[in-house]
């Protein structure tokens, strides 16, 4: 049960993030969403577009970044959020930092490419660089990751 506002928003958000997801999937495309708010709007939301665009460089959080990037005609998106439904991998993250999105909400922890939680390395807290970004995790866990599950589960049946 959510304690305060930011916990309910989180939840809030999260479940769009869930609805990209599935549409992603949908699509035939790894159901991952994404969506970036800033001041409580919806700047962008997009999920990975790998196999339609055929470019590597699709990840549902890149996507975003650009459209929310477009919708307020700066590459800075300070006070932006993003909630995403798997933990960003180091390509994403590193978009996370140029951006300088202020906090990373995620779903399901990701130990492969993983670069944002328990996973190394930890580039959005590096002290290396000038930007830090807040980092919350876990958020619907179990419903993300059951996504993810249950779509390469049906993927992988036998026709």
């Amino acid at each position: 049960m959510p304690t305060d506002d930011r916990d309910e928003l989180d939840l809030f958000w999260m479940e769009r993030a869930l609805g990209v997801a599935a549409l992603a999937r949908d699509r035939g495309e790894v159901p991952i969403g994404c969506v970036i708010v800033r001041g409580g709007r919806l700047l962008a939301s997009s999920h990975d577009g790998k196999e339609v665009l055929g470019d590597p460089s699709a990840h549902a959080e890149i996507l975003a970044l650009r459209t929310a990037a477009r919708r307020i005609g700066d590459w800075r998106l300070e006070g932006a959020e993003m909630y995403v439904t798997l933990e960003p991998c180091p390509m994403c993250a590193g978009a996370l930092l140029h951006s300088r999105i202020s906090r990373l909400i995620y779903g399901g922890s990701n130990p492969r490419w993983g670069a944002c939680g328990e996973s190394e390395p930890w580039i959005l807290t590096n002290p290396r660089f000038n930007h830090r970004v807040v980092v919350r995790s876990g958020v619907l866990e179990a419903r993300c990751g059951d996504l993810l599950k249950e779509t390469f589960r049906s993927w992988r049946k036998p026709t």
